[in-house]
């Protein structure tokens, strides 16, 4: 089979390309090239798409000895990731930009190039599993499972996917890149968001938003107890950084309970006010099987590394609907829900949505 392995600079993917040419594919590498301006992107252990990690890239396919390109995306990602991200927290809503650079660029726009050139599939270093039955499940290393930020995937991408370390943990992979001769088999992993350079979320908004004052609103009385200058910089369940001018008159902790845009307000309140049990999610996508016509019971992660909590799914049209088996504070709008059957091989994941409410 004909491969394309996505070649991010580190060490996750530098090893499935060689486990793809192992198992007999013809690889060839290629690098997503995706800052408009590198130098404004993470470097180091922080980054995964700047020049230095293209350079790691191309020294891994040498070593390999497989072809390597690297490929020009920056404009499709800065606005189906950058500009989707901005557009998201002007909304009251916390994106997931990882998860959407993964939907929009790594398994369509980049897949739909490869098979244009008559690629098979598209190869990745992800931490999860895909069968011979096609089913997405955990990775057998749960600390490194990134089946959450796959489950947007549709049927027709993950056949034409390869994740070749779902077998294995992330120390097993480090082992076998020293043992290949890879420079990157120490490199650290990259974290935070790729495309903020200092990592400061609230002055990239800022920058690209403008300031606009709002007031911060106690749930409870209704009072302003503070002020803000871009409701955008808030997320639900936040609470450190809010900067209220009077405390709880219970002297407890109050936390962020709702973002809205149209008023530009921030309403704060107690921990507990944070609890839901019903989730609502809109463009589910649903791969574990046929798409249900009743409900399922089954488990959900509703964060990239939150708690899984049962729950009983049903779809509706082109929505959503979770009850929670138990209360889970911190729901966001924009992040995704996913549903996963848990099974000994692997938990699988049966579908996806993004949360309305």
């Amino acid at each position: 089979m004909r491969v394309l392995a996505a070649m991010s600079g580190g060490v996750d993917s530098a090893v499935a390309a060689a486990r793809a040419v192992e198992a007999g594919h013809d690889v060839t590498g290629v690098h997503l090239a995706l800052a408009r301006n590198p130098q404004t992107y993470r470097t180091g252990a922080r980054g995964c798409c700047t020049l230095e990690d293209s350079r790691d890239a191309r020294r891994a396919a040498d070593v390999i000895g497989i072809p390597f390109y690297v490929w020009d995306m920056a404009d499709r990602f800065h606005e189906d990731v950058v500009d989707d991200f901005v557009a998201e927290y002007a909304a009251g809503r916390t994106p997931n930009p990882c998860l959407r650079c993964n939907e929009k660029i790594k398994f369509a726009a980049v897949l739909d190039r490869a098979v244009a050139l008559g690629f098979d599939a598209v190869v990745t270093g992800h931490h999860a599993r895909l069968g011979p039955d096609g089913l997405l499940r955990r990775s057998v290393d749960v600390a490194k499972d990134q089946s959450y930020v796959l489950a947007v995937l549709t049927r027709e991408q993950l056949d034409r996917s390869l994740f070749p370390l779902g077998d294995s943990t992330k120390a097993q992979v480090r082992a076998e890149a020293a043992e290949r001769g890879l420079a990157v088999a120490d490199k650290p992993d990259s974290h935070d968001i790729c495309f903020i350079a200092d990592g400061d979320t609230r002055g990239f908004l800022a920058g690209r938003l403008g300031e606009a004052p709002g007031d911060v609103v106690d749930a409870s009385t209704g009072a302003v107890v503070g002020s803000h200058t871009g409701a955008y910089a808030y997320t639900v369940g936040q609470r450190r950084g809010l900067h209220l001018d009077r405390p709880a008159p219970d002297g407890r902790p109050r936390y962020v309970l709702s973002i809205t845009p149209k008023t530009n307000t921030v309403t704060v309140g107690p921990a507990e006010a944070l609890e839901v049990s019903r989730v609502s999610a809109e463009r589910p996508v649903w791969t574990g099987g046929p798409r249900p016509d009743a409900p399922v019971e089954c488990e959900v992660q509703l964060r990239a590394h939150g708690d899984v909590v049962p729950a009983t799914v049903a779809l509706d049209g082109t929505t959503l609907h979770a009850e929670l088996r138990r209360p889970v504070r911190g729901v966001a709008a924009g992040q995704a829900v996913v549903a996963y059957r848990p099974d000994p091989a692997g938990d699988v994941v049966l579908g996806s949505a993004t949360i309305t409410g």
